[in-house]
């Protein structure tokens, strides 16, 4: 009987999960194999009572063996909807990303000072970090950490990716409860009295906060879908005032975050470091692809940032994070160089990077937050989304450009990643 068990058991989850995929849009050319398994990844990774997507299921899985970078990624960040709802409705899985979209607003709504850069499945705010001193850790790679304290961060670049993931679910038609805009006027009103305020960044940095330039973008980002909202959508709203402020922050990051001794956009002003989420600036629509600022920016973190052709997020040597020791290459930067060379029409580079990613994939094509190099092995928090959505993201952007190049028509997109 418990055989018989066993084996209804699996029939009828091997049926749901071909039933789940079956319909999915085939938008990612010949990578259509390896991108359905990150959706199916993404799906697994769903609390299904609030449509909640964990950032990964583990905590404390190092970034580097025996070092101490080792943080609990159990929780749903807000900076990985704006990615992760073009990713599923592209792929024709809106009933997931207006799933995900709503989790997203009843984490989000109340009052912007208060907004979180993660929660938890259902919402939960608390999240506080405390270190298991007794348990040895992942292969003597120690603390043990339960929470995460970068939940009490201020990061300015979520108030724009939240701005971007409300625009592009008003593009694809997954949103339509008047309210949404109510919340998104009291984000931008923050934005507008904050976005010159120092943070600590899309990186969670645990030094003190500092005028970094991906917070910077992401600023203009916010005011620029909120003038677009108004001009676009037909919504209500100070839009003459909204651009003014969109320019100021446009202006002072090309003046202030460009550095033409290197011919770069840095980590923060006044900064020679570079940092690789900058390679998210095109594809948010804050400089054309082809701009020789950005060009020289990708093309400088292809020089000063990879590691044996993967993509670090900063030179973690310079001490800008506040912690001790080394961290693996960073696969969603990797992954964003690929987006950023296919729309460069380096198409050649492009397909050689993704390609090493997906070799980096263990045998079930599943993907960790990074990777060593030098062990050849993934580490970091496993599977984790953030990874398999720059995956789907980066395929899409690949399996375009090579349709472009072979002479056929791109498929329409929105205005951003």
């Amino acid at each position: 009987m418990r055989d018989l068990g066993c084996s209804a058991a699996l029939t009828e989850t091997l049926s749901f999960w071909r039933d789940w995929s079956a319909p999915i849009v085939q938008a990612h050319g010949e990578w259509e194999q390896i991108v359905k398994r990150s959706l199916v990844t993404l799906k697994a990774l769903t609390f299904a009572p609030t449509g909640g997507i964990v950032a990964a299921p583990t905590t404390s899985l190092p970034e580097a063996l025996g070092g101490s970078r080792n943080w609990d990624y159990r929780y749903c960040w807000v900076r990985d909807a704006t990615l992760t709802l073009d990713g599923l409705v592209e792929a024709g899985l809106r009933d997931e990303a207006r799933a995900w979209f709503r989790w997203l607003l009843r984490a989000a709504a109340g009052n912007p000072e208060q907004l979180q850069v993660m929660y938890g499945v259902a919402g939960e705010r608390r999240l506080p970090e405390l270190e298991l001193d007794w348990l040895p850790g992942y292969e003597s790679s120690s603390p043990v950490r339960v929470g995460n304290a970068a939940s009490l961060q201020f990061q300015l670049d979520v108030f724009g990716e939240l701005m971007v993931a409300t625009d592009r679910a008003r593009f694809h038609r997954a949103e339509a409860d008047p309210v949404i805009w109510d919340l998104e006027r009291v984000l931008i009103e923050f934005v507008e009295s904050h976005w010159e305020q120092p943070d600590q960044g899309i990186w969670e940095l645990r030094g003190p906060p500092q005028p970094l330039v991906y917070s910077r973008v992401m600023a203009w980002v916010a005011m620029d879908r909120a003038v677009k909202a108004v001009e676009d959508y037909g919504l209500e709203g100070p839009v003459e005032r909204w651009r003014k402020v969109r320019d100021t922050i446009h202006e002072q990051v090309s003046a202030r975050g460009y550095n033409a001794q290197i011919g770069a956009f840095t980590q923060a002003y006044g900064s020679r470091e570079l940092d690789a989420s900058l390679l998210l600036a095109p594809l948010m629509g804050f400089l054309p692809f082809d701009d020789p600022r950005m060009v020289g920016t990708i093309e400088a973190i292809q020089r000063e940032l990879m590691v044996d052709g993967f993509v670090a997020r900063y030179r973690a040597t310079s001490g800008v994070d506040g912690l001790t020791g080394k961290e693996g290459t960073f696969l969603p930067c990797t992954l964003w160089l690929v987006s950023c060379l296919a729309n460069l029409g380096r198409v050649g580079e492009a397909r050689q990077v993704f390609e090493r990613v997906v070799s980096a994939a263990n045998d079930l094509g599943l993907l960790s937050e990074e990777y060593d190099t030098g062990q050849k092995r993934l580490v970091g928090n496993f599977p984790q989304a953030f990874t398999h959505v720059a995956l789907i993201n980066a395929a899409r952007h690949l399996a375009d450009a090579v349709a472009e190049q072979a002479g056929r028509v791109k498929r329409p997109a929105g205005a951003a990643e």
